[in-house]
């Protein structure tokens, strides 16, 4: 069995996830994944997608959970960051030598992706977020373009991403298409207030959304955002945004970072 333990927050675990299921697949083991609901990410996985028939999941709360510490402590295998990225080829897949000599009961914690993700077909919103999903992409229409603004806590984001080079590029959109709309995602209101200024009735949102990543509310929220932004027909993002990365991969959309010059 192979048992994964994502780390970090929506994005990073979606992608190690995917790995993970990668790597069962090539070993024809079983996948277990163990969702650590807390300050990152406070939200259980079924409270975010549908059953998956894959693999199973476990919802646990500490890292101290007896269930973890027990699969933890019996792994003849323990794979970390550093250990992955040792032996990540350059096409992002793990060595194939390495992957054939790992022993079985193989114990993964990593907020790293350790195969290059095809598709996110393990990753179907619920019932209840789909409908919210599909309510604003249906004001979208064929010319939406995403705009996700990174900012709190992600500083190469924010050395990197300028508001001004995000509202530069927001203009050559329209300056090609008058009839650009755009879809924007950020975790900063102050960052939405200056676009909204900047583009007056050009700009749809989830205005009431929650910021915080320690609730339910927020990390519902933070995927309305992923999938409304996947929806769109490119989008321009964040420097070094995993959110920005896996809303373009998800239906293979074109991306555009926004970078001072």
């Amino acid at each position: 069995m192979i048992i994964i333990q994502p780390s970090g927050g929506l994005c990073n675990r979606m992608r190690v996830i995917n790995s993970g299921w990668k790597l069962a697949q090539k070993r024809k083991e079983k996948l277990l994944v163990l969702w650590n609901c807390n300050q990152e990410l406070n939200c259980p996985f079924d409270a975010l997608f549908r059953p998956v028939s894959e693999f199973k999941i476990t919802n646990i709360r500490s890292v101290a959970d007896p269930r973890k510490l027990f699969y933890q402590k019996t792994a003849r295998s323990y794979l970390t960051n550093e250990e992955l990225l040792a032996h990540r080829c350059p096409n992002g897949s793990l060595d194939e030598t390495y992957v054939r000599n790992l022993k079985k009961n193989i114990y993964i914690f990593t907020w790293e992706w350790f195969y290059p993700a095809e598709d996110y077909h393990l990753f179907i919103p619920t019932d209840l977020l789909q409908k919210r999903i599909d309510n604003m992409t249906s004001r979208f229409g064929s010319s939406c373009v995403g705009v996700h603004i990174r900012r709190t806590d992600n500083q190469p984001a924010i050395g990197k991403s300028s508001t001004e080079a995000f509202i530069d590029s927001m203009e050559r959109e329209i300056s090609q298409n008058p009839d650009t709309m755009f879809y924007l995602a950020t975790d900063d209101t102050g960052e939405e207030t200056r676009i909204r200024k900047a583009f007056p009735d050009r700009v749809l949102s989830n205005q009431k959304r929650c910021l915080r990543r320690d609730n339910k509310e927020g990390i519902q929220d933070a995927l309305l955002d992923l999938y409304c932004l996947a929806s769109t027909r490119k989008i321009i993002g964040s420097y070094f945004s995993s959110f920005t990365d896996i809303a373009a991969d998800m239906h293979g959309i074109p991306l555009m970072i926004a970078e001072d010059s």
